[in-house]
């Protein structure tokens, strides 16, 4: 099962010098077999936000959700299961840092 994680950034979290965090390298290094896709994404300030109301398109600068955890990148891994999805995303040093959500992909022919 494929899953998306979404790598967010906790501002007011200030991490030990030494937090036990891997770098990026080496959790790519350990993962890889199991990482499909992944990269940055560029700041909320830099998001548009798009909106089809009476079928007008309406934009919006900045990012959808007004939260304090900042959406730094993804990645897509494909595991077994829920549990070794967890198990990836508590190696990425950003599960240190700041928050990964999971969220399972849910294919078009399942309900």
């Amino acid at each position: 099962m494929k899953y998306l994680m979404l790598v967010c950034v906790d501002p007011d979290h200030v991490p030990a010098d030494d937090d036990g965090a891997p770098t990026i390298d080496e959790w790519f290094a350990r993962v890889k077999e199991n990482h499909v896709i992944g990269s940055r994404t560029r700041p909320g300030a830099d998001a548009t936000t798009v909106r089809v109301r009476d079928r007008q398109v309406l934009l919006t600068d900045g990012p959808y959700a007004e939260t304090k955890d900042l959406m730094a990148g993804f990645d897509v891994i494909d595991c077994a299961d829920l549990d070794e999805a967890v198990a990836i995303a508590s190696q990425h040093p950003m599960a240190h840092h700041g928050v990964i959500e999971l969220r399972p992909f849910w294919p078009f022919d399942q309900d």
